[in-house]
């Protein structure tokens, strides 16, 4: 890769030459079939790595703009939604709902924790909910959610499953048409950004769309929203050379890119790596006295929240690193200067990690911290040989 930095934050990510080759491609008009057909092949990719019979919507945005085109299209100004959140990001959809009229309900987790079941349960069973928004990993806290006890909980009680893979999308399993406890109890809608655990760089939203959320959608006579009203972006996603409003001509190029890629490595295979990564960057850290926020059994195999050793000052730490060119992100909200966040996702490799590791550890003695680099660096590998053969 001719990247100067080793971006290891919780996105954007590491980008590979050749999705770099596809971004710098000439720019050509929206309707050129040269272009339409790139367009088209991304939709398609979408689709299957999804594995959704309904639509998928590229359109350019960030991953907020896919977290209000879910919304927007499936719950009417007074209908009801459940919050299930690990996080900020999980946060984030009260105030997406209130901007829409809709009425909020919020099971918020402890930090580092998921949210408990019962509580989930409970809430379903007194309340008729639209849908339940729940985020995949949330990238605040490095908390994954568990889809296979939530998705069935929430499709039993006739609410549709809104999953927020921002952070999850093509690193963990988000299959439509799995059905987790018999039918009817598959994903509804899936949004993302482009900027992950995908590998491009940021600039594209992505949602996709069971027949049950587009059947909810065709039962809104109208929805607040122009631009996110996905009636205006179906005949283009049938059709790429039809016009709603411009696409992103190279991000589109970068983005079919970054799906092949995704397709050519193979989804399980990746689902396989990126757990291996997760945890062995986990194990590693912790022989330099760096603790987790979240249990290993929650913890999201695309990034972590990692609590400093007592006496880190968090701005010089990270500035040392930076230094070496290695990025990583500070915490959020009541985390901010006791942990960072590390991105261990996307087209990251072993290479990258180890080096990460090394530089951590170099960084900790350089801020008056005794530690072993070569231990931690052993554990990495350790951890990441034994993960990715199971």
């Amino acid at each position: 890769m001719r990247n100067e930095d080793l971006l290891l934050i919780p996105g954007p990510t590491p980008v590979v030459d050749s999705i770099y080759d596809a971004l710098g491609e000439e720019t050509r008009a929206h309707t050129d079939p040269r272009f339409v057909s790139r367009f088209k092949l991304a939709i398609e990719r979408t689709k299957r790595i999804l594995n959704t019979d309904g639509e998928v919507f590229i359109v350019a945005g960030s991953g907020t703009l896919a977290m209000e085109m879910a919304l927007v299209n499936t719950i009417a100004p007074g209908e009801r939604l459940l919050i299930i959140s690990h996080g900020y990001f999980g946060d984030r959809f009260i105030k997406l709902g209130q901007a829409f009229g809709i009425q909020i309900d919020l099971l918020q987790a402890e930090w580092g924790q998921q949210v408990d079941l019962k509580h989930v349960k409970e809430h379903l069973e007194k309340n008729q909910y639209k849908a339940v928004t729940v985020t995949h990993a949330d990238t605040s806290t490095g908390v994954q959610a568990s889809l296979d006890e939530l998705i069935p909980l929430i499709k039993q009680h006739g609410a549709l499953a809104i999953v927020d893979g921002v952070c999850a999308t093509t690193a963990m399993p988000e299959d439509m048409q799995h059905n987790y406890a018999g039918p009817d109890t598959a994903i509804d809608i899936v949004l993302t950004g482009s900027q992950k655990a995908i590998g491009v760089p940021p600039g594209v939203g992505i949602v996709a769309f069971s027949q049950a959320a587009l059947k909810a959608r065709n039962e809104m006579e109208s929805v607040s929203a122009y631009y996110c009203d996905i009636h205006n972006w179906i005949p283009v996603m049938h059709d790429p050379s039809k016009y709603f409003a411009t696409p992103p001509v190279n991000m589109i190029y970068a983005l079919e890119e970054g799906l092949r890629i995704v397709e050519e490595e193979g989804l399980k295979e990746r689902y396989v790596r990126h757990k291996a990564y997760g945890s062995a960057v986990r194990s590693a850290l912790r022989v330099y006295g760096m603790v987790p926020l979240a249990e290993e059994k929650d913890a999201a195999p695309t990034l972590s929240c990692i609590y400093y050793p007592e006496g880190v000052d968090d701005a010089a730490f990270r500035a040392e690193l930076a230094k070496e060119g290695v990025i990583l992100s500070g915490a959020l909200a009541h985390l901010a200067g006791k942990a960072f966040r590390i991105g261990h996702m996307g087209n990251t490799t072993p290479e990258m990690l180890e080096t990460a590791i090394r530089k951590i550890g170099e960084a900790l003695q350089n801020c008056g911290h005794e530690v072993v680099v070569e231990e931690a660096v052993a554990v990495l590998q350790e951890t990441l040989g034994s993960l990715s053969t199971n």
